[in-house]
């Protein structure tokens, strides 16, 4: 399993745009944020045990080495966004119907 070395947060500029700092361990987010927890059901082995801070969402996986929290505007915004996103449609090349006589 990789080692997560980046600790990544999103939130929300005063413009909207995203604003995405990044951390080589997570020390410094704990002097932003009260720790409330720490991650002990993730399907991501490598996030279990990561501290759960108030006011964040996460953690969550970004790649092999990152570990993400977004603030919950962030999160929400996202989140609208990728549940909108029409799935592609699929070409079925190749596949022919046959039907049996």
């Amino acid at each position: 399993m990789a080692t997560k070395e980046t600790f990544r947060i999103v939130t929300r500029g005063c413009d909207g745009s995203l604003l995405i700092r990044d951390y080589p361990s997570c020390d410094p987010i704990s002097a932003i944020h009260d720790q409330v927890g720490t991650d002990d059901c993730s399907t991501d082995l490598d996030l279990r045990g990561m501290p759960i801070f108030r006011g964040l969402i996460g953690p969550m996986p970004e790649g092999k080495t990152i570990v993400r929290y977004e603030s919950p505007e962030v999160f929400e915004a996202l989140t609208k966004e990728w549940g909108e996103e029409k799935p592609r449609r699929s070409r079925n090349r190749g596949r022919r119907n046959s039907s049996v006589a």
